[in-house]
């Protein structure tokens, strides 16, 4: 048992809150004893009381010149703030990486459990597209940026070696990590606040999507798509770089409401006749929010999508349905799909699963996950893969 070991959990970095955080704050309420690290640390006091209010351990870069609005530009220095995290009180030390988290430093004594929420998504499998999002994949800048990234997947493979144990935050993830570290992890899907969320069994006759206005997210496939079916509405929440472009493109049946609150953001999941999500995710924690609010999802059929959503034609008491390319086509073609089933899709059912996914399930089973590798790693370390249960 952890009763006894001191812990130590460090994040990436605290600006926003978001999911990432969500997952922080209960791990926080699942460790002993623990000590919060972050690389930078700019939350709301009304965030930090969330998080216990307790002092959170920072690295040079909370001094670093607009550091809260120019991160970008501190990358390169990144890995190497994370590294500068002293860890040597401590017995067992909790990473929640999408990014560096993974890369602090610790004796060969110390268990050191990584939640892996991805493997750095900008130098790996979206490389080309944010270098291309930020006009970096051209020219002098362009040449040392690729570099940059070059150096920042060297590190982020050697850091590897640094985590005892991975745990994914899905499948889809558990092969990512396999893919880029060659190490096998352990499935724990991150907790969703299903009780915030009321069932409404009662839908009026809109779509809905909220997102990130940015472009992997595939806002602007939604756009043409019901461009193409002008007798159906669509509702789109969020914001981001795309908004303009968006905006420029937007059919009289589709509404950009920009950022709203997360009252308005509920009302409007639980009222939509489906949620629409057209991008590759990792996870997804919006979709399954759709759900708990007694609402369908029509979803991308790759990556995180799969394993939150019960599609139609694949399992029973379906949730939503999928399809097969991130196309305006099979967009329109999913979306005459989802009304020509009409009421096959309950309310109940969705409601149901998306409770599979709660916070309690998420602190018992890392609890019994963390004690279980404690446990193995005091008596014989080398035999620590023996609680994963899945995967490569």
């Amino acid at each position: 048992m952890i009763s006894q070991a001191r812990t130590a959990l460090v994040h990436e970095w605290l600006t926003d809150w978001g999911g990432s955080v969500e997952v922080t704050l209960l791990l926080l309420v699942s460790l002993p004893q623990d000590q919060l690290h972050s690389s930078f640390d700019f939350v709301s006091d009304e965030h930090r009381a969330r998080l216990g209010g307790g002092p959170i351990q920072t690295t040079f870069l909370q001094r670093a010149p607009f550091v809260q609005k120019k991160f970008w530009n501190y990358l390169p220095l990144t890995g190497l703030a994370v590294e500068r995290h002293d860890l040597d009180a401590f017995d067992i030390i909790v990473s929640n990486s999408h990014a560096f988290a993974k890369g602090v430093i610790t004796r060969g004594d110390q268990l050191h459990v990584s939640y892996v929420q991805s493997p750095m998504r900008y130098a790996w499998d979206l490389n080309h597209q944010y270098l291309r999002d930020y006009g970096l994949d051209k020219g002098v800048k362009g040449l040392m940026a690729h570099y940059m990234f070059h150096r920042l997947r060297a590190w982020d493979r050697q850091t590897a070696n640094n985590v005892d144990l991975f745990l994914a935050n899905s499948r889809y993830i558990q092969q990512r990590v396999w893919r880029t570290y060659r190490r096998r992890s352990r499935v724990l899907y991150p907790p969703v606040r299903t009780s915030l969320f009321a069932l409404q069994p009662h839908k009026e006759d809109f779509y809905v999507t909220v997102s990130r206005l940015v472009s992997y997210k595939r806002i602007d496939l939604l756009v043409e798509a019901f461009a193409a079916m002008p007798q159906r509405k669509l509702v789109v929440i969020g914001d981001g770089p795309e908004a303009q472009a968006l905006k420029l493109r937007c059919p009289a049946n589709v509404t950009l409401m920009g950022w709203q609150s997360d009252e308005v953001v509920r009302q409007h999941l639980g009222s939509a006749r489906a949620f629409l999500f057209a991008a590759l995710e990792d996870f997804g924690i919006s979709p399954l929010e759709a759900q708990a609010c007694g609402t369908p999802v029509i979803a991308y059929g790759k990556g995180g999508a799969t394993e939150t959503v019960r599609d139609l034609h694949a399992a029973d008491r379906p949730t939503g349905l999928l399809f097969p390319e991130q196309t305006t086509a099979c967009i329109v073609e999913a979306v005459e799909a989802f009304e020509a089933a009409g009421v096959i899709f309950d309310p109940h059912a969705c409601r149901t699963w998306a409770e599979t996914f709660s916070e309690e399930r998420f602190k018992r089973e890392f609890k019994i996950c963390v004690d279980q590798a404690w446990d193995v790693w005091r008596r014989q370390p080398q035999e620590l893969e023996s609680i994963l249960t899945d995967g490569p």
